[in-house]
């Protein structure tokens, strides 16, 4: 495959760092998870840390993955639902200046946007008000949208519609595409267990979890275990286990890849998504397991060492520079 359109919820993020995870307790927040919240509740907990350091980026699990992957020399478009004001405006246009197609839909419907908690550990808790991207919908997906595309990537915070996701990725496969999906947070999977295995079984090629996600996705708590378990669902299957790397198993061989060991953990933002642009990105190279795994360690090393998914131009060369190693073979996690 050469290049990759992502389709998920297109939101701006407000990272909120906190002192202590009292703030958790108190509304009742699963730490790590991802929490589907209305516009009052999201106003609750934002006023309950006003106090509090903050940062506003560009947000969204694809959103992220899709911009990562086109700043890594991949060809992507995205998809996805905002409302008509100035945060809609500034998601498509920021779009456009990366590089990227941007098929955006608008609604009346305020843009969606993502209030993320970051413990002091670099921990994230995401508390979610939808809005416009809540009004996406299948009638709204023409299939020539997917022209010119060899992989669709779908992140499993879009599961809200069941009807949405499965018309995506059927209509993907039946156009030859590939299908990527991350499942995105252990408590989505939960809640959306049976039709995500059925999804799997049916349509997806590559599954990206971690740890969390992988148990919650098959009951099997050893990492390992699970892997064999999403591979015999799929032909590509990555488990991310922390500090630990990550293990890739493709046509009955594992491999495992490690991190970026000087990586600085200050938020975990983004952390899943830039793994799984630059796996991809490698994957749109041609590159093996192993190379794939280790730029995508690279991305996800880069990004946890600042609040946000957005940093400076440097770092970014800094990239570059590792991932040519990478190419040439100079560089394995």
């Amino acid at each position: 495959m050469k290049n990759v359109i992502g389709m998920g919820n297109a939101l701006t993020d407000i990272l909120i760092r906190l002192e202590t995870d009292d703030l958790l307790d108190a509304f009742n927040l699963k730490r790590g998870g991802m929490h589907l919240v209305d516009t009052d509740l999201q106003h609750r907990i934002a006023e309950r840390a006003a106090a509090l350091p903050r940062t506003l980026s560009l947000g969204g699990s694809a959103s992220n993955t899709i911009r990562a992957a086109a700043r890594l020399g991949t060809p992507t478009g995205y998809i996805g639902k905002v409302g008509r004001d100035e945060t809609g405006d500034f998601f498509e246009r920021a779009m456009r200046e990366q590089g990227i197609d941007p098929h955006i839909f608008r609604s009346d419907r305020p843009s969606g946007r993502c209030i993320s908690l970051v413990s002091a550990d670099g921990e994230r808790t995401m508390c979610t008000s939808l809005g416009a991207a809540l009004e996406m919908t299948r009638d709204e997906l023409d299939a020539r949208i997917f022209d010119g595309y060899d992989c669709l990537y779908i992140e499993g915070y879009l599961v809200q519609d069941h009807e949405l996701i499965a018309h995506a990725v059927r209509t993907a496969r039946s156009l030859g595409m590939k299908v990527a999906l991350d499942l995105a947070s252990f408590n989505v999977v939960e809640e959306n267990l049976s039709f995500l295995q059925e999804l799997t079984d049916e349509c997806v090629d590559i599954l990206f979890a971690n740890e969390q996600e992988a148990e919650a996705f098959t009951g099997l708590s050893d990492p390992l275990e699970a892997l064999e378990s999403i591979a015999r669902r799929c032909s590509l299957a990555v488990v991310k286990v922390g500090t630990q790397g990550a293990y890739i198993r493709r046509e009955g061989r594992t491999e495992h890849v490690g991190i970026l060991a000087e990586a600085r953990r200050v938020d975990t933002t983004g952390a899943g998504d830039f793994y799984a642009a630059g796996f991809l990105s490698g994957l749109c190279k041609g590159l093996s397991m192993k190379q794939c795994g280790t730029i995508g360690a690279i991305a996800a090393g880069k990004v946890i060492e600042v609040t946000g998914t957005t940093f400076p131009e440097a770092i970014w060369q800094q990239i570059d520079r590792m991932v040519a190693e990478v190419e040439r073979g100079e560089l394995l996690f």
